[in-house]
C-alpha cells in the first residue's frame, strides 16, 4: 500500500512487496543502514530500541534487534514501551543511538522505524540523507562470528521514567493527590495502557478508568487522538462521573483531555495549558509549529515572553527551541516538548504538568478551558495520487492569493486578516494536510473547504 522514506525514519504498511511496503526486506536495510553510520568509527556502539503495541511490533522488533547484532552493535531492548521513553532511556543508557518501533497515529497496518541520536533526539537532516543512501546503496559490512553484538533486556525504564517525572520540580505530585482526581483513560490498545495508568497512581491519582487497555495492537477506533474518534472517552467520562478524560496515541507522545461534561478540551490547548502553567513558574520563550494555534502566542505574551513559530515537525519545533532558548514547546497536535526534562514529545511529562495546573486551579477542567480564547482549526486532508505536482499545486495557489501576506518557509500558509490556512504535504502519509483557523467554527471550515477546492481545482 504505502512505504514513506524520510530523514526521519522508514514507515509504511506491512506485507506485499520490498520497496513499495514496509516488508522484512525493508526493516532489515534500513536498520542495517543507520546501525552502520552510528556505529561509524566506534570500537564499541550501543543502541536502545523499544516498540508499541501494534500487532507487527515482535515482527519488527526480531529484524531489528538482530540486523544490528550482526552488525557487532550490542542493543538494549525495552520491549513494550513509548517513544519519550526511548528517548530518555538513549540518554540514561549512554547509548549511540535508538530505534522506535511505531506508526505513531496511523492505523494498525503501518509501522514504522524511528531513529534517535545519542541525545536522544531525531536524526538531523543530514544524517537522515546519508542513512537513506546508505539503504538505497545496501553497501552493508557485517561482523564476524566472533564480534556479533549482544542484546540486553531491560524492563526497568517504565518505572525509571516515572520516578524521572516525578522529580520534575514543577510536578506537584502532592497538590494532585490532594484532589482525589478521578481519571478515564483511552489507551487504544497499546503501551499508554500500562504508562499511563502507572503514572497516575504515582501521581497520587486512586481512581482510574482503563478504555481499550489490552496491548494487543488491534486498535478499538482511529488511533489518532481527534474528536471524532474520542466518542467512547467522552461518554464514558460523564457515564463514571470523572473529574477528566486522558487519551493518547499508540505511542504515547500525543495527549489530548475531557472535560468533565465529556466536552473536549482540545488537543491545541493541552500545549496552551501546560506552556501557561510553565510560564507561571519560570519566564521564558516558547515555540510551536506554524500549524498550531496562535492562543500560545497570546499567552506566551502575557507572561512577557516571545513566541516563535517553526516549521510542521519535531525536529524542527525542537531546532527553533535550541535557537530561542524555548522554556516550553511542541506541536498543537498535543505534543509537548519540555526542554529541562527531554527534548522530545512527552505524553506522560504533559500529564504530570498538566494536572499540577488543574490541582492549582482547583475548579475543574472545563472552568480551566475557559479561561482560554476560543479559537478553532479545521483540520483536514487530501489524499494523493501517484504522480501529483504537488509544487505546482502549491505555485498556483500562491498567485491566486498574492495579495495575502504568504509564508513559504513549510508548505504554503496564507493570513486572511486574523485567520490563517496552512497546507502543507505530510512527512508520515501521502496526503496534503489543510488547516485553517479562525474565531468561529464554521469560518475555519469555510477557509478550510475553499483552499481544498482549489487544490482539486488546480490538480
Amino acid at each position: 500500500m504505502a512505504l514513506i522514506k524520510s530523514i526521519s525514519g522508514i514507515r509504511g504498511t506491512i506485507g506485499g512487496k520490498p520497496g513499495e511496503n514496509l516488508t522484512p526486506v525493508d526493516v532489515i536495510k534500513f536498520a542495517a543502514a543507520f546501525g552502520t553510520i552510528i556505529a561509524e568509527g566506534k570500537q564499541t556502539t550501543k543502541i536502545v530500541i523499544g516498540r508499541d503495541g501494534r500487532i507487527s511490533g515482535a515482527m519488527v522488533q526480531e529484524l531489528v534487534v538482530n540486523t544490528l547484532i550482526g552488525l557487532g552493535i550490542d542493543v538494549t531492548d525495552l520491549g513494550l514501551s513509548t517513544t519519550p521513553t526511548v528517548e530518555v532511556a538513549v540518554k540514561m543508557e549512554n547509548a549511540d543511538g535508538g530505534i522506535i518501533l511505531t506508526a505513531s497515529h496511523n492505523p494498525r497496518e503501518w509501522n514504522a522505524l524511528k531513529l534517535l541520536n545519542a541525545e536522544g533526539e531525531f536524526i538531523s537532516a543530514e544524517t537522515g540523507a546519508k542513512v537513506l543512501e546508505l539503504a538505497a546503496k545496501e553497501d552493508f559490512s557485517f561482523a564476524a562470528v566472533d564480534k556479533l553484538g549482544t542484546v540486553t533486556t531491560d524492563d526497568s525504564y517504565l518505572q525509571k521514567h516515572i520516578d524521572a517525572i516525578l522529580k520534575y520540580p514543577l510536578v506537584n505530585a502532592k497538590a494532585i493527590a490532594k484532589q482525589h482526581f478521578k481519571v478515564v483513560v483511552d489507551a487504544i490498545n497499546s503501551t499508554g495502557a500500562t504508562y499511563v495508568p502507572a503514572l497516575l497512581k504515582a501521581l497520587g491519582v486512586t481512581e482510574v478508568i482503563v478504555l481499550n487497555g489490552e496491548v494487543n495492537g488491534k486498535f478499538a477506533h482511529n488511533p489518532e487522538p481527534l474528536p471524532e474518534h474520542l466518542s467512547q472517552l467522552c461518554n464514558e467520562v460523564v457515564q463514571q462521573k470523572a473529574h477528566l478524560g486522558i487519551a493518547v496515541d499508540p505511542d504515547v507522545d500525543r495527549l489530548c483531555f475531557v472535560n468533565e461534561d465529556g466536552t473536549l478540551f482540545g488537543e491545541e490547548y493541552t500545549l496552551v495549558a501546560v506552556a501557561d502553567y510553565v510560564l507561571s513558574k519560570r519566564k521564558g520563550n516558547t515555540v510551536s509549529n506554524m500549524s498550531s494555534t496562535k492562543a500560545l502566542k497570546e499567552v506566551t505574551l502575557k507572561h512577557g515572553g516571545e513566541y516563535s513559530p517553526s516549521a510542521v515537525g519535531e525536529v524542527n519545533v525542537v531546532k527553533k527551541m535550541k535557537e530561542v532558548n524555548a522554556v516550553i514547546g511542541g506541536e498543537g497536535n498535543g505534543g509537548i516538548i519540555v526542554p529541562d526534562f527531554h527534548y522530545g514529545r512527552d505524553a506522560l511529562i504533559g500529564i504530570g504538568l498538566f494536572l499540577s495546573h488543574l490541582a492549582n486551579h482547583k475548579k475543574g477542567i472545563k472552568s480551566l478551558r475557559s479561561t482560554y480564547p476560543d479559537y478553532f482549526i479545521s483540520k483536514n486532508k487530501i489524499e494523493l495520487h501517484n504522480g501529483v505536482d504537488v509544487k505546482g499545486i502549491f505555485e498556483k495557489i500562491r498567485m491566486k492569493y498574492k495579495s495575502n501576506p504568504i509564508n513559504t518557509e513549510d508548505g504554503l500558509k496564507i493570513e486572511f486578516d486574523n485567520d490563517w490556512v496552512h497546507l502543507r504535504t505530510s512527512n508520515t502519509e501521502p496526503i496534503i494536510r489543510i488547516y485553517a483557523e479562525s474565531d468561529f467554527e464554521t469560518k475555519a471550515n469555510n477557509i478550510a473547504m475553499q483552499l481544498m477546492r482549489d487544490i482539486k481545482e488546480f490538480s
